[in-house]
């Protein structure tokens, strides 16, 4: 039996798909039964680095979804428009959909899905979250009997290689993102990356398969790492941390269904399993209950690994397709139904641990002054470290214990006012061990 696909895109992951399609030998034996039907493409004079016939290269990206030979939508474009009106049409038209496009499906899965469960058709995302490191099914089909605690993990590889390359040389963020984007890895336009988009998209898609519950992306509190200084990481390393972009979705209360969904630089303790994720690679933590912990490691994007989870799921499709007929009742194990959406609290009242660092004047009981104003907002103090002196002035780095986020913030509005804070250039969460 022959399965024939759409490509919607041959950019680098696209020509990953395609190498491995047409050379399918030793590998599994379903990756001979498919056959690239059409790719579409925005340009037809951009060179090429895969042999296709020039014959299945097409610009009309619509003739491809409305196409009734083909099974399965390979949308691997990006972006949200044409991705989205395409995905929308090629489900109408009963076809199987395979994407890598995080964006999409963090904005509009709510749709995407609605409608691919009324067309009996499967909407496959593997390589959206982690690249090559498979994540979203083992979330779905081996941890799903565990009531998931938290999904935590570093999603986003150049801000991981940032960050890397910041602790390893002492560098400052603007001098390693322009030697990131030199070396491909980050793009001209970087925003999506050290604003935190991309993990925002990816940190929706997890926390809605880990609580089977849909996620409003607009819910997601999103920080990124333009603010973080080469100071700051050695003083992070000091009190023996390092410091990551999280992604992280957590339950607050097993008996309810409030989540905490959440993006942010964080000081993680140098034993924490995730602090030793370093460069572009990616890593996912996950634990539940019985299981435990349970970590998902390797290379988050590329066009091999990407590959790889694309080809992956058009497999999975074309397997249960083999075994199920023409049926259109869809294995649950495989496809999204859940209609309601989880209710994700606001960063005010999430409770944690802080870092703060603070230029002051050089004036008696400036440490004194901190304390009063944390502890009229119930802000219970770790440490308070004078490190010596900036530019004339005092610089002072606090940690907190575990207090609400919102009482921590009204404490630095009131801090801010005292004559003796010059600034407070960093404020950073802290996560335990």
């Amino acid at each position: 039996m022959v399965f024939k696909i759409g490509l919607l895109g041959l950019g680098t992951v696209g020509t990953g798909v395609a190498q491995i399609l047409l050379h399918p030998q030793g590998r599994h034996s379903l990756v001979s039964e498919i056959k690239i039907q059409k790719v579409g493409v925005r340009s037809l004079d951009k060179p090429r680095r895969v042999d296709l016939p020039l014959d299945l290269i097409t610009t009309d990206l619509e003739a491809i979804v409305m196409d009734p030979e083909i099974d399965i939508v390979v949308e691997l474009l990006g972006g949200l428009e044409p991705a989205r009106s395409l995905i929308l049409k090629a489900i109408s038209q009963g076809k199987h959909i395979v994407t890598a496009n995080k964006a999409v499906i963090a904005r509009y899965g709510d749709e995407i899905y609605s409608e691919a469960h009324k067309q009996g058709v499967y909407v496959l995302l593997e390589a959206a979250v982690g690249g090559g490191i498979p994540v979203i099914k083992p979330l779905k089909q081996s941890l799903g009997v565990n009531r998931i605690r938290n999904v935590m993990g570093i999603v986003n590889g150049t801000t991981n290689f940032i960050l890397t390359q910041m602790s390893s040389h002492g560098a400052d963020f603007n001098d390693v993102l322009a030697e990131a984007q030199k070396l491909g890895y980050a793009e001209a336009d970087p925003t999506a990356d050290v604003d935190g988009l991309d993990a925002a998209d990816k940190i929706a898609i997890l926390a809605s398969i880990a609580y089977n519950g849909r996620i409003k992306r607009e819910d997601i509190y999103c920080e990124g790492i333009r603010n973080i200084s080469a100071v700051d990481i050695t003083y992070a390393d000091n009190l023996g941390f390092v410091i990551k972009l999280l992604a992280i979705a957590q339950k607050i209360n097993p008996d309810t269904d409030e989540l905490q969904v959440r993006v942010h630089p964080t000081l993680l303790p140098k034993d924490h399993p995730l602090a030793s994720i370093n460069g572009v690679y990616n890593a996912v933590l996950v634990e539940g209950d019985p299981l435990g912990q349970v970590m998902f490691f390797g290379p988050g994007a590329g066009e091999g690994a990407t590959a790889s989870a694309v080809v992956s799921d058009i497999t999975n499709i074309a397997g249960i397709l083999i075994s199920s007929g023409d049926s259109k009742i869809l294995d649950p194990l495989l496809s999204s139904d859940h209609q309601h959406y989880c209710n994700v609290v606001p960063i005010e009242k999430v409770e944690t641990r802080f870092y703060a660092r603070f230029l002051c004047n050089d004036i008696p009981g400036v440490i004194g002054h901190l304390g009063t104003s944390f502890g009229h907002h119930n802000v219970s103090l770790e440490s308070v470290v004078q490190i010596g002196m900036r530019d004339h002035l005092a610089e002072i780095v606090v940690v907190t214990h575990d207090v609400n986020e919102g009482d921590f913030r009204q404490a630095l509005e009131e801090i801010k006012t005292l004559s003796a804070i010059n600034t407070i250039p960093t404020v950073l969460r802290v996560l335990h061990s």
